[in-house]
């Protein structure tokens, strides 16, 4: 019997300086660069979870532009849905203390989105997560 899927919602932040899109990422203390991202929860929409978990993650609100797809692709067992989301002006960078998994302090960033994740600092499933964004998106890549 197959395991059940688990739906997760990931709320796409963007900013675009000069002539480039920047997404909203941050460094986990313990497991490297990523995109927010949660559990939808029973009775929850997952755009609703989306909103939620930029509060919960980044402490910040904003509110659904529209959808950016959905992907099984991203981690086995779990269904992704991606939103694209405006938050009043943002700074360059701050820390946010999440209560997820006992606390962490989550710093977060602007990361430009043609430029490719690099395996070293950024987690395997978000390297994927941010394809699919790009991909969305149409958006070109850069090698490097």
């Amino acid at each position: 019997m197959a395991a059940p899927v688990v739906a997760k919602a990931c709320p796409v932040v963007l900013r675009t300086i000069g002539e480039t899109a920047e997404v909203l990422v941050f460094r986990h203390p313990l497991a490297g660069m990523q995109l927010v991202k949660g559990t939808v929860e029973p009775g929850e929409t997952a755009a609703t979870a989306a909103l939620r978990e930029l509060v919960e993650e980044a402490g910040i609100a904003a509110r659904v532009v529209g959808p950016l797809g959905s992907s099984s692709e991203i981690a086995d067992g779990q269904l992704w849905h991606f939103f694209q989301c405006e938050a009043d002006v943002l700074p360059e960078s701050w820390v946010h203390h999440a209560e997820d998994d006992g606390g962490h302090d989550f710093a977060f960033s602007w990361w430009p989105l043609p430029r490719a994740p690099d395996a070293t600092s950024w987690h395997p499933v978000f390297i994927r997560a941010l394809d699919h964004v790009r991909t969305a998106l149409s958006l070109p890549r850069d090698s490097g």
